[in-house]
């Protein structure tokens, strides 16, 4: 990273990781801890250059452009802990993307409290890696595969798929009671808002983004189902909230859950929510081919189906 604090005006030379992305976001990236307001004034103001002439905010960099900056001043950040590298579990990568199983308990990226997630470890772990972006999130507390772009143009293309539903993505949630339907289409809009305490929440609301969840019948017990979950939409908690405002909360679901029984399911071994990213089926963000992932159930998950299997009398579907 450059020092652009100093007196003098840095030039740089962009390159591959940063071809195709607007300037401005550019700047906010490498000047983190300046203010917005300040990068959009000196790119009004002419004081940035890109190959020596003056450019909006808008402009789109490309590989080799020569960008003039000025001298910014970067407020002090505090010390952090060091950030530990961690090699991941891996169900796909090449050249473009890099597609890991992301353990329960481990957050996508930091903020909110976290110092570090699986992007920042990552990053560590491949400190040759030029460009690493995480492409879409996953909730801290659900497992599965977890899609980072190592390349602008793979990260620009994979946001529109996700965006435009290019990409299929199935998830395998324990929840309570007895789910009837062997197929059901749930379409609740979604609300999003802060708490008293200023945590983000989520509620069915008519006023609220269209979010569209397939549920699909996997097993069913005496007291509780597993059910695939296909997301059509990728709201914010959406899958937790579908269920939940419709009877049936994921097991051990600690924001939308049934919290008396997620103390029982912890002294019976589940000591986490039930909610994994199973499959995921796109095609290249680059060369369009078709690449289907499959993540099995983690151990804990499958022990607990065992105990299911074990007490519970199941009255329908197969075995995993």
């Amino acid at each position: 990273m450059k020092d652009l604090s100093k007196d003098s005006v840095t030039w740089l030379e962009v390159g591959d990781e940063a071809d195709g992305q607007r300037i401005d976001n550019f700047l906010l990236k490498i000047a983190k801890g300046v203010p917005k307001s300040h990068v959009y004034r000196i790119l009004r103001s002419g004081e940035v250059r890109v190959n020596k002439g003056r450019v909006s905010a808008e402009y789109r960099l490309r590989a080799g452009d020569s960008l003039r900056i000025p001298p910014i001043r970067i407020a002090e950040k505090p010390v952090q802990a060091a950030v530990p590298a961690r090699d991941f579990d891996v169900a796909y990568e090449d050249e473009a993307l890099i597609v890991v199983d992301k353990p329960a308990g481990t957050a996508v990226h930091g903020g909110s409290g976290v110092s570090f997630g699986v992007i920042e470890q990552l990053r560590r772990a491949r400190p040759l890696a030029k460009f690493l972006e995480l492409a879409h999130r996953l909730d801290r507390e659900t497992s599965g595969l977890l899609v980072v772009a190592k390349k602008r143009m793979a990260l620009t293309k994979l946001h529109d798929m996700f965006r435009d539903g290019g990409i299929n993505k199935r998830y395998l949630a324990l929840i309570k009671g007895a789910w009837r339907n062997e197929l059901q289409h749930v379409r609740l809009p979604l609300h999003k808002y802060l708490t008293s305490d200023g945590e983000r929440r989520v509620s069915v609301a008519a006023d609220g983004k269209a979010a569209h969840s397939i549920v699909r019948l996997v097993a069913r017990w005496e007291n509780f189902s597993l059910v695939e979950v296909e997301l059509r939409t990728g709201r914010t908690h959406q899958i937790r909230v579908h269920l939940a405002h419709l009877g049936f909360p994921i097991a051990g679901d600690d924001k939308y859950g049934d919290f008396a029984l997620n103390k029982a399911l912890q002294k019976a071994g589940l000591g986490r929510m039930f909610l994994h990213a199973a499959k995921l089926a796109l095609r290249h963000p680059l060369s369009g081919v078709p690449i289907e992932l499959n993540s099995p159930l983690p151990t804990e998950l499958k022990a607990f189906i065992g105990q299911l299997e074990r007490n519970e009398k199941r009255d329908y579907g197969q075995a995993l």
